[in-house]
């Protein structure tokens, strides 16, 4: 069953539920007032009579009850203690027994239904009391035609039963037309999927036609959003096996331009064997990084939770940076405050090398790369800054992304990475609580600053002994 149909069910049995619930009260309601109207005529013309019959029941009982005004459509009778009729009205049913047999017995007002000759009346019955002894001496029953009540009662029921059918088809009629109406984005939603998926066309979006505030329109919104995110992935997807494949066939190119010139020459010469060595470590530190990357995206990447010194840390990877710099870069240390903060250490290092590492393949001969730790409110703020080429405006957004590349003619120096450290950098970063950002201008170099929080506790400041004065107007950057 479709939901157009479904819906179209619900709406109708409902509708039917309550209509039933509304027919029953108001057809109940009118028979208990009609019902009611006619005790109340039976009660008025018994106490009338009884007035009459206060000191017994008198011989012209007759001639007394035809100077009452009686009511036309109540049909009276006067009972002896034994249920012998002493008189009735000449509107009677000419039944020859009582009313109400069963009772004549009761010492209270009775209210009863009965059926006379095949009419329903509705009987009161009164004891007569006398006066003077305070015995009843007989039985008044008072019996009215419950003929125009249940006439009525009954046009009431035919009319609720047919009006009620009648709604409920124009309503299911109605229903059916409104839910095809409101679902017909649906029906878009559904031919924009298949498309897509016949197609591969993953830019196609469906037309936002009604309120963007209802239910629909939310809905097409979410899945324009979502077939926005798949396009942005997938696009992404094609760039990276892209530039996978462009890392993978760059050593592997080298590898074997450099076994041919060995197989040529028959001589293992120790420059194409150093330049093998180099291609092979390239391709072991790719793969190393892809396989971070696969597992951090999929969560099998556990990271711990230590206390770790910043100062402490940011001290070894300069000395790290010292080896790697040589003499070609001169790398210091600037403010350096104590801090402690909670996560990997080893992880956290990684990503000061991979920071620092950037800063070093980027800085020109005799240039300066310096380090800096400083705490800011609740933060620790580990900063590198080099005097490079700088990053233009429009690239710094992309900065973080998977073999981004500042040159697009893609040469790298010898030994450079493929453009995934930053990226493992910023992922290691955000799932410890922290931050990392860049600020650069073309020509002036490069400024990177990861923030981390710190742990409870104080954060000491102190001043390392190389020291420049740039470095505090770098951190607050």
């Amino acid at each position: 069953m479709t939901l157009r149909a479904r819906l179209t069910l619900w709406y109708t049995a409902v509708l039917a539920v309550i209509l039933v619930l509304f027919g029953s009260i108001v057809y109940v309601s009118l028979s208990f007032n009609l019902t009611n109207q006619i005790e109340n005529s039976l009660d008025r013309t018994a106490d009338d009579i009884l007035l009459t019959l206060s000191d017994g029941i008198p011989e012209d009982l007759a001639i007394t009850l035809r100077a009452l005004d009686l009511t036309s459509n109540v049909s009276v009778q006067i009972l002896q203690n034994d249920g012998e009729i002493a008189w009735q009205s000449v509107n009677t049913p000419l039944s020859g027994s009582a009313f109400d047999p069963d009772n004549l017995s009761m010492d209270e007002n009775v209210f009863s239904s009965r059926d006379i000759l095949g009419v329903d009346y509705r009987v009161l019955t009164v004891p007569i009391v006398s006066t003077a002894g305070n015995e009843v001496i007989g039985y008044l029953q008072l019996g009215t035609s419950l003929t125009t009540v249940n006439l009525v009662a009954q046009t009431l029921l035919i009319m609720l039963l047919v009006g009620g059918l009648l709604a409920v088809i124009v309503a299911a009629i109605i229903g059916y037309i409104v839910a095809g109406a409101a679902l017909s984005p649906l029906d878009q939603v559904t031919q924009t999927a298949i498309q897509i998926t016949s197609a591969d066309d993953l830019s196609r979006r469906i037309p936002l036609l009604g309120r963007q505030t209802d239910e629909v329109g939310k809905l097409i919104q979410a899945f324009n959003a979502t077939m926005e995110r798949l396009e942005g992935l997938f696009n992404t997807q094609k760039r990276f096996l892209a530039d996978v494949s462009h890392e993978l066939r760059t050593p592997l190119t080298a590898i074997r331009g450099n076994v041919d010139l060995i197989r040529q020459f028959g001589v293992a010469d120790e420059e194409s064997l150093d330049a093998i060595s180099t291609e092979v470590d390239r391709l072991t530190r790719l793969v190393r990084d892809l396989l971070l990357l696969a597992q951090a995206e999929t969560g099998k990447l556990p990271l711990s939770r230590d206390a770790v010194e910043l100062d402490t840390l940011m001290l070894e990877v300069f000395r790290q940076a010292k080896v790697l710099a040589g003499e070609r870069v001169n790398v210091r240390i600037g403010n350096e405050d104590q801090a402690r903060v909670e996560g990997d250490r080893d992880r956290l290092k990684q990503v000061l090398l991979n920071v620092v590492a950037n800063a070093l393949e980027h800085a020109p001969d005799g240039s300066e790369v310096r380090l800096a730790l400083k705490c800011e409110g609740q933060l620790a703020e580990l900063s590198v800054v080099d005097e490079g080429p700088g990053i233009p405006e429009d690239e710094l957004s992309r900065i973080f992304e998977r073999f981004y590349r500042r040159d697009p003619s893609r040469n790298r120096n010898k030994g450079s990475g493929a453009g995934l450290g930053l990226s493992i950098a910023y992922w290691i970063t955000r799932h410890h609580g922290g931050d990392i950002r860049v600020e650069s201008s073309v020509g002036e170099g490069t400024t990177f600053v990861i923030s981390l929080p710190l742990l409870e506790g104080p954060c000491n400041s102190q001043q390392s002994e190389v020291d420049f004065k740039p470095l505090d107007a770098v951190s607050k950057g």
